[in-house]
């Protein structure tokens, strides 16, 4: 793990196991890697990015948590990632074009260790190619990407997801709520 903190200290990208699928990351509020990850995928720069979080402090150091989300927090059985309006101390690079972001609290004892050692929201976004199918293991990874990277994770090469992505739910702060992806 000590490889990809160090790459993303450096302003590096990874490629990471999650909660779900494999993902590239970088340090969520480093503008110049968030880029970096924008033309590793071949994106487009309007397509937001979600980020992962180890704690509800991270968490609420960057959004307003409506009521509702950590009832939806508390009842989905799968990862879930929930769409925050007006979050504080992420560049614009990252959000939405109507200045929201997802944010997804994980609850993987890797991934929180990871982040924790970090100390900065983790961008997580499928390591792929923008429109491609989401890698479920190590082996569906381009090696196009694994060699774009900074730094690869060593960790569980051999694990399937057993999720294609998480849940994505948008949340606003009036309460109104809409699912956006099961």
């Amino acid at each position: 793990m000590q490889n990809l903190i160090d790459a993303l200290q450096a302003g590096g990208t990874i490629l990471y196991p999650t909660d779900t699928i494999w993902g590239i990351g970088c340090d969520a509020t480093n503008v110049n890697a968030i880029n970096k990850i924008f033309e590793i995928k071949k994106r487009e720069k309007y397509k937001s990015m979600i980020i992962v979080v180890e704690s509800v402090k991270r968490l609420q150091d960057l959004v307003e948590v409506p009521e509702m989300a950590w009832e939806i927090m508390d009842l989905s059985e799968k990862p879930v990632t929930l769409i925050y309006d007006n979050p504080t101390g992420l560049p614009k690079e990252i959000l939405a074009e109507d200045g929201s972001i997802g944010i997804r609290l994980v609850k993987d004892v890797y991934l929180k260790k990871l982040i924790g050692k970090l100390n900065k929201p983790l961008v997580s976004t499928s390591a792929n190619f923008s429109g491609e199918k989401s890698p479920l293991k190590f082996t569906d990874i381009s090696p196009e990407i694994i060699n774009s990277v900074d730094a690869v994770a060593e960790e569980n090469h051999d694990k399937i997801s057993e999720y294609s992505g998480s849940s994505v739910i948008r949340i606003w702060n009036d309460g109104r709520v809409k699912v956006l992806r099961e």
